[in-house]
């Protein structure tokens, strides 16, 4: 029997090496749209590259840039694995 789908996770539970898929931004305030310009809208592929000492912020590679985002922001991205 194959296992049910999960619910989306935000980007900032992410583990170094995930390879994601942005299902979609929360909220409709400045953030949620700056995250919308900077390229996490639905469908995007992202690649969780590191993080720093303490876990924020993490480095994340889309659209063939690097970004690194605090834990505050990378939550309102909700996320599925990409499964090969």
């Amino acid at each position: 029997m194959p296992n049910p789908p999960r619910p989306p996770a935000h980007l900032a539970a992410a583990h170094s090496g995930d390879r994601l898929e942005v299902v979609r931004v929360d909220g409709d305030d400045t953030l949620s749209h700056r995250l919308g310009d900077l390229g996490f809208f639905p469908g995007v592929e992202v690649l969780v590259e590191h993080s720093s000492l303490f876990g924020s912020p993490k480095s994340y590679r889309l659209h063939g840039y690097r970004l690194a985002l605090r834990k505050d922001e990378a939550v309102r991205v909700q996320v599925k694995p990409i499964t090969p």
